[in-house]
């Protein structure tokens, strides 16, 4: 993928490469096109351990940190653009198309959910573990199982229901 800002943002770090050295404000957020994907919108933020690309986290607004997206699970989701572990930073896609890992195949057009192993997805339900606001496309499988996700600013909950709550 080749992806280039779509609008006045000089990228210092290209999406798909990471730096041990900050070179945007953590958080920033940043629209860009790919002439295959359309386009994309992705935020930068801080590693964690054993983050390869494709790799699905959870981060929160306050520090950005990142965490291996893992079951019960609460906070924004984004999906790295390259291996960007512990003590490096990087672009994390959180709109648009986007590859990712999953566990085992997927069937098209499902709704995502959180396995056991950190930093994939299924399609198979379990309670409280769904991530909102995406959704399985199609199947890819490149060096690895990896589906075509549509998101739009994913997140988790941990909720088992949608009952009024505090």
């Amino acid at each position: 993928m080749t992806w280039t800002p779509a609008g006045n943002f000089l990228l210092n770090q290209a999406i798909a490469e990471t730096s041990t050295t900050k070179k945007h404000d953590l958080g920033t957020i940043v629209t860009c096109k790919d002439p295959t994907y359309g386009m994309g919108e992705f935020i930068y933020l801080d590693g964690v351990a054993s983050c390869a690309a494709k790799s699905w986290v959870t981060y929160k607004n306050e520090d950005f940190q990142t965490v291996l997206l893992a079951a019960d699970a609460i906070g924004n989701v984004a999906i790295s653009m390259a291996a960007t572990t512990a003590s490096y930073y990087g672009w994390f896609q959180i709109g648009g198309y986007a590859y990712g890992k999953c566990l085992t195949l997927m069937a098209s057009n499902t709704n995502v959910w959180i396995t056991g192993t950190a930093g994939s997805v299924d399609d198979t339900s379990v309670a409280g573990d769904f991530v909102v606001r995406a959704r399985c496309e199609a199947l890819a499988t490149v060096g690895g199982i990896y589906s075509k996700f549509s998101i739009n600013r994913p997140y988790v909950t941990d909720r088992t229901s949608s009952g009024s709550g505090a």
